[in-house]
């Protein structure tokens, strides 16, 4: 039985004047009905909260102004761009290796071409294992590219992180959209498989040019490409290191007589 006055934070005591305590932020006090259940059920299980499918379709639009309303404090209606990036990419994860099974279909391609390798098994186990954990790393370690490239022009390295979670989701919205349905269509077909994954790749850079040209629409197009090679630069060189330091860490750990087995058969 509640003690005190409906028009005082339950939290506080506060008196409350609108829809949330401007003390402590508890929302006013409202008997427990059919509607609450129902919102309880969809963030709990489905993740459907307002602020979810109003951001997929911003960003499906245009992610680069979805990501330039959000930094510029018009937040109230998005739902949180990590936490959505990380939900897409176990999304991503779970059709990619479970439906199409595209882990199966690159082992049985290499195998089949005697490309196979312990080493490459072990990659991609470890990859599929944690997919989701990968995208959600990728986004600050692009944000220090990005932050690196675009300097002077007013975001800091934390609304890059931002930035670069918006990004993502776009990526891999479309991707499950429209790249995987065309995978399951050619998965037999492992030629095409890689022919299609390598064209979607290509897409990378222009999408990369089309988001900041639109997030820094005050910059020309020119100097938006030079800033995205930029990136590319920057990326490349990381890769490079990341795949020695991986082959270091897989030769200590197997020991010298690994070297044989990262080789492919």
């Amino acid at each position: 039985m509640i003690t005190e006055s409906i028009n005082n934070c339950q939290n506080c005591n506060n008196p409350i004047e609108v829809n949330f305590c401007s003390n402590c932020g508890q929302k006013k006090y409202k008997r427990i009905d059919k509607k609450y259940i129902w919102d309880e059920i969809q963030y709990t299980t489905i993740h459907t909260n307002k602020g979810f499918l109003y951001s997929i379709k911003k960003i499906l639009k245009n992610p680069g102004k979805a990501a330039k309303e959000f930094i510029e404090g018009n937040r109230v209606n998005h739902y949180k761009p990590i936490a959505l990036a990380f939900i897409l990419s176990g999304i991503s994860g779970f059709i990619s290796y479970k439906i199409i099974r595209l882990n199966d279909l690159i082992n049985n391609y290499y195998a089949s071409k005697n490309l196979n390798s312990d080493f490459m098994n072990d990659y991609m186990s470890l990859v599929t294992s944690y997919n989701s954990i990968f995208m959600l790393l990728f986004i600050p370690i692009m944000a220090i590219f990005t932050t690196i490239a675009f300097r002077k022009l007013g975001q800091n390295y934390y609304e890059h992180i931002v930035m670069n979670a918006f990004g993502l989701s776009f990526y891999t919205l479309t991707s499950i959209l429209i790249l995987f349905p065309i995978l399951f269509v050619f998965r037999k077909n492992m030629e095409n498989v890689l022919q299609i994954t390598s064209y979607s790749m290509m897409l990378i850079p222009i999408i990369m040019v089309w988001f900041y040209k639109n997030f820094y629409d005050h910059q020309s197009l020119k100097n938006i490409i030079l800033r995205v090679l930029l990136v590319f630069v920057f990326f490349f060189i990381a890769y490079i290191i990341i795949v020695i330091g991986l082959i270091a860490i897989y030769v200590v750990i197997k020991g010298p007589e690994a070297l044989q087995y990262i080789k492919p058969k």
